[in-house]
């Protein structure tokens, strides 16, 4: 007979291997900020993103907006360079937060 009949089990509740990852705060409303656009180009974001720049602008009066087009595309055939150069380019136009649409 052998193992027949006999199962190997697996405890789904297995010990974590992620590291956890410090939320950064949420914004001060009523403070103007500066809130950059990223997009893949993929789904209705040239749509999507006036209808959320004028909520964010009502929620934060004073704000102003860079667009995805300053940024690139972050899934297109340059992406990699495109990412990679992304934390100097948010840094250098002061970006206080990062609307991202991105679609599958």
């Amino acid at each position: 007979m052998g193992n027949e009949g006999k199962y190997e089990v697996v405890w789904p509740l297995a010990r974590a291997t992620g590291k956890v990852l410090q939320m950064n705060a949420r914004l001060r409303e009523g403070k103007p900020k500066r809130i950059g656009f990223l997009w893949d180009y993929v789904f209705r974001g040239d749509e999507m993103f006036p209808l959320l720049q004028a909520g964010l602008a009502e929620r934060y009066p004073g704000s102003s907006f860079v667009p995805y087009s300053r940024f690139g595309n972050i899934h297109g055939h340059d992406e990699r360079e495109v990412l990679a150069a992304l934390p100097e380019r948010l840094r250098s136009e002061k970006i206080d937060a990062v609307v991202v649409g991105v679609a599958n």
